[in-house]
């Protein structure tokens, strides 16, 4: 009976891994059909290229730095990195008809969120900030982000503005 139940857990586990797993790969793989479909919009393009290069980067800097981090680790950020350019994108569109001055508040909002909640503390900034430092990005945000954090921290002042 031990044995059963031993198993079942053990196979539970493997199956939580699994679709662990899926979550890291769903978003990447949607996010590199997006960027190589020619049909879509370039703002739609440019927002899912950062998702891309923030997944990859997340993924080198965790084989360095934490080797023995889980896939599960790795996934949880996955997700908060895809909530965090939602609540983004979706709070852009929500005060697109308020004043300039608003919405740059919310823009810094989520600036402020990522830069301030470093996830590997990368001394390589021109890297890091690659994306931070480019006035023309829509995604002025920092690689080295702690998503999950910084999904918070975003969440949180959103809430505060209301």
């Amino acid at each position: 009976m031990k044995k059963i139940l031993l198993f079942f857990a053990m196979l539970t586990y493997c199956t939580m891994s699994m679709n662990a797993q899926e979550v890291y790969n769903s978003i990447k793989s949607k996010a590199t059909e997006t960027v190589n479909n020619p049909l879509v919009n370039p703002i739609v393009k440019q927002i899912n290229q950062f998702k891309l290069d923030a997944l990859d980067y997340m993924v080198i800097k965790m084989k360095e730095q934490m080797p023995d981090s889980t896939v599960t680790f790795l996934d949880k950020e996955a997700f908060a990195l895809n909530n965090f350019i939602t609540l983004y994108t979706q709070s852009i569109l929500d005060n697109r008809n308020q004043p300039a001055a608003h919405q740059v508040k919310i823009i810094k909002l989520f600036i402020d969120a990522s830069y301030s909640n470093p996830l590997f503390n990368d001394p390589d900034k021109e890297l890091v900030h690659v994306y931070y430092n480019n006035g023309e990005s829509l995604t002025r945000f920092s690689l080295d982000t702690d998503w999950r954090l910084a999904y918070i921290a975003a969440a949180t002042e959103i809430k505060k503005i209301k």
